[in-house]
């Protein structure tokens, strides 16, 4: 998959490939050290797994891949906790801070450049598939969900988080999110990012039959608020709103049988 041609990838795969490339990826670069040495967290407002359990309780001996993987901290976290992790991402300058990252902290573990739709993988590889705002938010839910069944095993385990339906429909083209509803939520599924890529966000009457479609049954399905001394490096939500209204959502699902 890393040596396909650009041009046969699809269109939003390509963009976001672009983006992340020449732009977004430094700021992530810019962190990947820290979050590598750091406990488990979440999400925008980094909260401790304790509180916010994401990561499968018995990791030691799962085969897990990360979707969308980005620097790769969260597959260094399942690493640690016995887990043999695969991270697959779409832009080349994320995966170079991930190395990076891997001898610096001596966890090594194989980095797939490619696009998570679409994994070069055999089908039943993997006993956990999970995502924290890859996949989820950046790759065609249509895709992704099913490519994620095809490579768990039955009774494999699917976990991703996204940002919450609410957050999307009220979140302006700058600045931060609001009190008002600002775009339909009737066919809401692909919205173009301010940075040039393609966001994906599929309301939650689409997405429960996605996963069902797929080979899913939903086991929870958690709205994360905040405390109230958090806070977060990002620009489109306040922790006034995000303790009003989730801003987050974690979605759990177990492989059926096929």
């Amino acid at each position: 998959m890393g040596n396909q041609p650009v041009e046969e990838l699809p269109e939003h795969v390509r963009r976001n490939r672009e983006a992340w490339d020449t732009g977004i990826s430094a700021f992530f670069a810019d962190r990947a050290g820290a979050q590598w040495a750091a406990e488990p967290h979440w999400g925008v407002w980094a909260i401790p797994q304790q509180e916010l359990p994401v990561l499968p309780a018995d990791l030691a001996g799962k085969d897990l891949i990360e979707l969308g993987c980005g620097t790769a901290y969260v597959s260094a976290w399942a690493a640690r906790a016995g887990a043999r992790p695969v991270g697959i991402d779409n832009s080349e300058r994320q995966l170079a801070a991930a190395r990076a990252c891997q001898d610096e902290f001596d966890i090594h573990f194989p980095l797939l450049h490619g696009n998570a739709e679409q994994v070069p993988l055999p089908d039943a590889s993997f006993d956990v598939a999970i995502s924290e705002h890859g996949a989820s938010s950046w790759c065609d839910p249509y895709r992704w969900i099913p490519e994620a069944a095809r490579l768990l095993r039955p009774g494999g385990e699917l976990v991703f988080m996204r940002s919450s339906d609410l957050l999307t429909l009220c979140t302006p083209e700058t600045g931060a999110a609001g009190d008002a509803l600002l775009r339909p939520q009737i066919g809401m599924s692909r919205i173009a990012d301010d940075g040039g890529g393609v966001n994906f966000a599929l309301p939650h009457g689409p997405m429960i039959r996605l996963l069902r479609e797929s080979g899913f049954v939903l086991e929870d399905l958690i709205e994360v608020y905040p405390g109230e001394n958090a806070s977060t490096d990002y620009d489109y939500v306040e922790l006034e709103w995000a303790r009003q209204w989730p801003s987050e959502e974690v979605w759990k699902a177990r492989r059926v049988a096929s």
